[in-house]
């Protein structure tokens, strides 16, 4: 079980208005150092930051007492202006888009994903070799008038031909298994709620560290927001992952 250890507690239980106004966060992002309040990394609840910095997940410091994200430094400067102003601003000769919407994945900044839009199209992979896929889904019904945010009912659906890949999945996240996990041919399926957003959060984000770790980088990825009901909103993301593989000779 992870830890939240006493600084960071004491942090995060501040009063919004006293953290706005007290000392900064400092974070290390791939050896770049970086000052910024506790609320701007919180602009957006379920995001990474927004449940790093809530305690929700587990966090590493430097031997300066910086908190370390080991990502792209210089990309960071773009991440943290547009959580402090929620537009994005490049300069005209910004030639690192991809890069950046590689970030914006990471850190699961919904808005920042959507200013930036779809990657260019793929280039095919050689002859020799092929593309292997992994899709994950999630569809989640938030309450609209709950604080902190509640989840009604959520469903995380990874979708792969790779066997393999699946198995390690139902492995590896076997703490899941009193949430309904199913396991079906291509499918791995996670549903539960009612629940905190919290929890949907963490199993979102590690699902998405894992799948990265496994030599999978993401193709593209979709946002779609509906409001079916007065009380509820729908939220749906679809995420295409791939990894180039060599075929193997019959």
């Amino acid at each position: 079980m992870w830890k939240i250890n006493k600084r960071t507690r004491d942090v995060l239980s501040l009063p919004t208005y006293f953290v706005q106004m007290g000392e900064p966060v400092t974070l290390n992002v791939g050896g770049c150092v970086y000052s910024t309040s506790l609320s701007t990394l919180q602009r957006y609840p379920d995001s990474m930051l927004g449940a790093m910095f809530r305690g929700d997940l587990p966090t590493v410091r430097d031997a300066h007492g910086n908190y370390f994200i080991d990502r792209d430094g210089p990309l960071f400067r773009y991440i943290l202006n547009f959580l402090r102003t929620s537009e994005l601003t490049l300069p005209c000769d910004f030639k690192e888009t991809e890069l950046l919407r590689k970030e914006a994945d990471f850190y699961q900044i919904e808005p920042l994903i959507q200013c930036l839009g779809d990657p260019k199209p793929h280039l095919p992979y050689p002859t020799d070799s092929y593309e292997e896929v992994v899709e994950l889904s999630s569809t989640r019904k938030l309450s609209k008038y709950s604080n902190p945010v509640a989840v009604i009912i959520t469903q995380l659906t990874i979708t792969t031909k790779i066997h393999a890949m699946l198995e390690s999945i139902s492995c590896s996240f076997t703490k899941w298994n009193k949430h309904m996990m199913d396991t079906r041919d291509y499918q791995v399926s996670f549903t539960f709620g009612p629940c905190d957003h919290q929890q949907e959060v963490s199993l979102r984000v590690h699902l998405l560290d894992f799948i990265s770790k496994s030599g999978f980088t993401i193709r593209n990825t979709r946002v779609h927001h509906m409001s079916e009901r007065a009380n509820e909103n729908t939220v749906e993301h679809h995420w295409t992952f791939c990894r180039r593989a060599r075929k193997v000779d019959e």
